[in-house]
């Protein structure tokens, strides 16, 4: 009987970080777990939550990925608009991209996700080790502020951009 009572307790306590109130901490403890994961590989997570008590049909997206190239340190990077404030959570209209940056031989490699907007929406600024991109279309905002690891030249950057994935590539 104590197992069932126990198992019951841990659903419940589960079901508690799900629902409205414990969701944020909920997110923040997973990230934290996530940032602990000692794996080979990567993992991610996403989701969207309803905010139309906020403002109407606006709408909190958050997620996650860990990345451990090669077995090093576990790397957490988040994406979304639910910003972590002093205040609490804030929901922000402007999301930021799900970013992988690959450091080649030749080349750096940047791919963002950014569904739901056009080519000619994106902007691209790059400042010497600092690549800026954005995004505004009638129904998203995106922005993200990237730190590359080594210094590049704007004009050797070059991007496509197909059905909502961005790939930007910069020689060194």
């Amino acid at each position: 009987m104590k197992n069932k009572k126990d198992k019951e307790k841990n659903e419940d306590a589960a079901f508690d970080l799900l629902g409205l109130g414990g969701l944020f901490k909920g997110i923040e403890k997973l990230v934290d777990l996530a940032g602990k994961l000692e794996e080979k590989g990567g993992i991610s997570k996403e989701g969207e939550i309803n905010f139309d008590h906020i403002k109407k049909g606006m709408k909190g997206v958050y997620g996650f990925t860990v990345n451990t190239i090669g077995g090093g340190t576990p790397k957490v990077e988040t994406f979304g608009n639910i910003k972590k404030t002093p205040e609490g959570p804030k929901v922000d209209e402007e999301r930021e991209p799900i970013t992988d940056i690959f450091n080649e031989k030749d080349e750096i490699v940047i791919i963002a996700e950014m569904p739901g907007i056009d080519e000619n929406d994106i902007k691209i600024d790059l400042k010497e080790d600092i690549l800026e991109i954005s995004a505004v279309s009638k129904s998203r905002t995106y922005r993200k502020e990237l730190l590359l690891p080594v210094k590049v030249i704007k004009h050797n950057l070059s991007h496509k951009f197909t059905n909502g994935i961005l790939e930007i590539r910069i020689k060194k």
